[in-house]
């Protein structure tokens, strides 16, 4: 059995996988990885399981020493990782020896960081999912803080390295545009509105978190009236009284009232919940279709493709 000792879990780190899905009507939310991209691409640099559980870390600052042979990959928000105090790269695996210590300084341009271990991270199976939802306080699902073990799944044994290639990897721009995907309420707002939700710049607020990213900026000038409470979806775009657009994600809550424009795709929300205060956000709206095979081939292409021998490229099945 191998683990990862951890000295210090930095600003906040969770055990995150795929998520649950089917609970949401016992009002539990989904859970999962918020950063689709960087998450799925760890879990592939291991041969992992596409739902295999990681670590999701806000913003770095983790320290931990390796008890026997242990297979890693890092990937997200680019911060400063040592192994012994020599620097490494993100985006690839990463082989620690017994005591080996792994840090990870603090990012300071994005929000998110994956650490995934061969196999899997091992720890309790609740309601088909090991995502920790901190506001739940499902028991023996709770953020991970110092002296716990992070078990892997799988017995060590040295991988051969692997890159994930710069085509790959998610675009960390400090400026985005989500699409978005109009709903069944599109028609209740105003042309006007809908202009000005898709010609204005917002910015992250200070206010976000798992649960949904509020955003600052030119407010709608006549938002339709509260509606009836409702299910609601990760990716919902509410618009409260004030005007202004709040994007739900993984934890969100399972209803709500406030009338929906649309919908952002799971892989926006990704990039989205990436960013930090005062990054600049855009809307541009899409149709159904095209995001559902955009999402389609992404997880295509992690079940039918291969690992190159020379670690730095894949082939199709």
């Amino acid at each position: 059995m191998s683990w990862l000792d951890v000295i210090s879990p930095g600003v906040q780190s969770t055990v995150q996988d795929a998520g649950r899905q089917g609970y949401r009507h016992h009002g539990l939310a989904g859970g999962g990885a918020l950063d689709i991209r960087s998450y799925t691409w760890a879990n592939k640099l291991l041969d992992n399981p596409r739902n295999a559980a990681c670590l999701e870390i806000i913003l770095g600052g983790f320290h931990g020493v390796a008890r026997g042979q242990l297979q890693i990959a890092l990937t997200g928000a680019e911060a400063p990782v040592a192994i012994n105090g020599n620097p490494v790269q993100l985006w690839q695996t990463l082989n620690l020896n017994d005591g080996d210590e792994l840090t990870i300084g603090h990012s300071t341009t994005h929000r998110l960081i994956y650490l995934a271990v061969a196999g899997g991270l091992d720890t309790p199976l609740c309601f088909d999912s090991r995502s920790v939802v901190v506001r739940e306080h499902v028991a023996g699902l709770a953020p991970v803080k110092p002296d716990d073990k992070l078990t892997a799944l799988q017995p060590g044994h040295e991988l051969p390295s692997r890159f994930v290639p710069i085509s790959c990897r998610p675009g960390m721009q400090p400026d985005v545009t989500l699409r978005l995907v109009p709903g069944y309420q599109y028609s209740l707002f105003k042309r006007t509105d809908i202009l000005r939700l898709t010609t204005s710049v917002y910015t992250v607020s200070e206010q976000s978190d798992r649960m949904g990213f509020r955003l600052q900026g030119p407010a709608l000038a006549s938002p339709p009236a509260g509606i009836i409470s409702e299910g609601i979806a990760q990716g919902a775009m509410q618009i409260p009284g004030d005007g202004l657009p709040i994007v739900l994600l993984n934890d969100c809550q399972t209803i709500g009232g406030y009338p929906k424009p649309g919908v952002v795709p799971s892989l926006d929300c990704g990039a989205l919940a990436q960013q930090l205060p005062g990054a600049n956000i855009r809307f541009e709206l899409t149709d159904l279709a095209t995001v559902q095979n955009e999402r389609r081939l992404f997880e295509h292409h992690y079940h039918q493709t291969r690992w190159c021998q020379n670690g730095r490229s894949l082939a199709w099945l």
